[in-house]
């Protein structure tokens, strides 16, 4: 058995002009602390043996994890499409605020926005998740089944509002 796995599916390239300011802020964060992380690795190499030397080793290592943000970001921002405009429509798409009650009269209000920015603690979620896709085009009142973790929920939709 090998260790292969098939490609990622791309992701939507749609984010709001708040989500993208803030991938730009933290791609300038990244850049202040990076110069932070060298100036101590500099440091630590100047101390001698590198083999036991944790403060360098860990230091490398967190230099690493910063320059695979910076470059997947660097990437990233320019093939974004920034939705300035969001609709404002009767039905859902995206950068909408949708409030659903499920089978339990519980009810959720999610906002779709882009896979870079969701946020599910915010019940901010990606438009490429399996809930947005379900709501998409559609309307108050209606009802939708989405298949979550092998479960099947039913959502009825009970207003939707663009910010």
């Amino acid at each position: 058995m090998g260790r292969w796995r098939p490609p990622v599916a791309k992701s939507s390239p749609y984010i709001t002009a708040t989500g993208f300011d803030a991938l730009q802020a933290e791609l300038r964060e990244l850049w202040v602390r990076r110069r932070d992380v060298v100036k101590a690795l500099a440091a630590a190499a100047a101390e001698g043996d590198r083999s036991e030397n944790a403060e360098y080793i860990y230091r490398k290592k967190e230099l690493g994890g910063l320059d695979f943000r910076i470059r997947y970001l660097q990437k990233r921002l320019p093939a974004l499409n920034v939705v300035r405009e969001l609709a404002n429509s009767d039905a859902v798409y995206f950068g909408a605020t949708v409030t659903v009650s499920d089978a339990d009269d519980k009810n959720y209000s999610y906002k779709i926005v882009g896979p870079d920015e969701a946020n599910p603690k915010k019940l901010e979620i990606s438009i490429d998740s399996a809930i947005a896709k379900a709501l998409l085009g559609k309307r108050a009142g209606d009802v939708v089944a989405v298949s979550v973790a092998e479960s099947e929920r039913v959502l009825s939709i009970i207003s939707i509002c663009y910010e």
